[in-house]
């Protein structure tokens, strides 16, 4: 892909493929062009991994952390599920919100919790709504374990974002899925791989290895659930594209 900025004339000039065309600098395609290549620019920089919530670090787009926030208190959630825990910077920002909404907890689960980890969630003024959990998301007794914290009417929300192959993503969309009420999510994170795979730091396979291509597999298989970003509550840009690093990761049950 070949792009020519020229601020001068307000153009955007952008040849890929052999496929020429010259678009207005300030227009939405344009910013559709330049995101996209923004977001392959800050990963392989590891832009994310210079975030905090609350003393914690993050390790997420700013932007993918607000259109979170805008489906948990749309839908509302008793329980979010997040598997993947790293340093717990993302469970204290859901635990936060829970905590904001007067209602809700959060389970993380990851094959490995450090002990520094751990020491610092467990010291956090919001840890009394945080269970971890440690053992691998798609082992069936640690599948078990979680699911007997959860009540038959309590509303449920899951964030993948542990693993990120095609198989084990697959593997956790079948074993929480029973666990999402109508209205509520799924979320495969971290599709962007298969835009990543030519970037420094990427790796060949994940043009086809990708949580997108397990979201697209389950939903095919599963017709109950529906594959579609969630409606924006607000929006008065110019714009549609979403800046994230999960594309064709929603899992809404029908």
């Amino acid at each position: 892909m070949n792009i020519t900025i020229d601020t001068t004339a307000g153009t955007l000039e952008h040849d890929e493929n052999g496929q020429k065309a010259v678009l207005a600098l300030y227009s939405p395609e344009a910013f559709r062009i330049l995101s996209r290549q923004w977001v392959r620019v800050e990963w392989s920089q590891k832009y994310s991994y210079s975030f905090a919530w609350l003393g914690r670090p993050v390790i997420q787009l700013p932007e993918d952390m607000i259109r979170v926030q805008e489906v948990i208190w749309s839908v509302q959630p008793d329980v979010i599920i997040e598997t993947g825990v790293a340093h717990g910077g993302s469970l204290i920002y859901y635990a936060s919100l829970c905590q904001l909404m007067g209602r809700g907890r959060v389970i993380g689960v990851d094959i490995e919790i450090r002990r520094e980890n751990r020491k610092a969630i467990e010291a956090h003024p919001l840890a009394s709504r945080i269970t971890l959990v440690e053992g691998s998301s798609t082992d069936p007794v640690v599948v078990s374990a979680v699911k007997r914290m959860i009540k038959p009417d309590e509303r449920v929300l899951a964030i993948l974002d542990s693993c990120h192959t095609k198989q084990h993503v697959l593997n956790e969309l079948e074993a929480y899925q029973e666990l999402i009420q109508s209205g509520s999510y799924l979320v495969a994170t971290d599709g962007i791989m298969w835009d990543l795979h030519d970037v420094p730091g990427g790796r060949p396979e994940w043009a086809t290895d990708n949580p997108a291509a397990a979201a697209r597999e389950f939903a095919a298989a599963h017709p109950e659930f529906v594959l579609e970003d969630p409606p924006l509550p607000f929006n008065e840009s110019l714009l549609s594209a979403r800046v994230t690093h999960w594309p064709h990761a929603w899992l809404r049950r029908r």
